[in-house]
């Protein structure tokens, strides 16, 4: 659990502390993830709902690993296999994925443990290993859905050349509209999901805190 621990701190620190992912946590983080999978693989790993998130918290970092050797890929071959606008948005979308499916789970674990701390026996029903499962892959299909649509806008961006009043057009159009707004939202949910995870664990720390100096008295 201590590597666990280590782990988690790690991924806050990545995706809900840092404005931006640097090559330095990044690094750590697919390292760490790397690390996280092979300890899952154990027997002595009980299965519980927080190790079904931490399990999915660690495939996500694969999206970063098909990113970057792809990007090798692309560099090393780069007269054989030219850059497209697909593939550039591809990968970015990719790593977006990635963000996105991260700051999601993550929220997921500190929630579990505002209820193990708060509400231990009330949730007990809720936080299951098939809830957790079930709950990951919303997240996934969700993030998957809205990555689909960003693609689909870079793709139509790029390759626009229609007269102002085709059909292709008004689609570009739509489909602009509806990845600004996605992404509006997406950076609000992230703001969201930032002061919801300090507000939870700042009454973690303090309920702990509190328990603590009352059985030292």
């Amino acid at each position: 659990m201590k590597d666990f621990r280590r782990y988690l701190v790690l991924k806050y620190i990545q995706y809900l502390v840092l404005s931006s992912s640097n090559t330095i946590s990044t690094l750590l983080g697919v390292l760490g993830s790397g690390y996280v999978m092979l300890i899952l693989q154990s027997s002595r790993v009980s299965s519980k709902s927080t190790a079904v998130f931490i399990s999915s918290l660690a495939k996500a970092d694969l999206l970063i690993f098909v990113s970057a050797v792809a990007e090798l890929f692309l560099w090393s071959s780069s007269v054989v296999v030219p850059r497209t606008a697909f593939t550039s948005a591809l990968l970015q979308n990719l790593l977006t994925a990635n963000t996105h499916i991260s700051a999601l789970l993550l929220s997921c674990v500190a929630v579990e443990a505002y209820l193990i701390t708060f509400l231990p026996t009330e949730s007990r029903s809720l936080r299951t290993v098939r809830n957790a499962g079930l709950t990951s892959r919303a997240i996934w299909l969700l993030v998957a859905a809205e990555c689909t649509l960003l693609q689909a806008d870079d793709v139509l961006k790029a390759s626009s050349t229609s007269p102002s009043c085709s059909p292709g057009v008004w689609l570009l159009h739509l489909s602009s509209g509806a990845a600004a707004l996605l992404r509006a939202l997406s950076y609000l949910l992230g703001i969201l999901l930032r002061i919801v995870n300090v507000y939870i664990y700042y009454k973690i720390f303090f309920s702990v805190s509190n328990r603590s100096s009352v059985r030292t008295n």
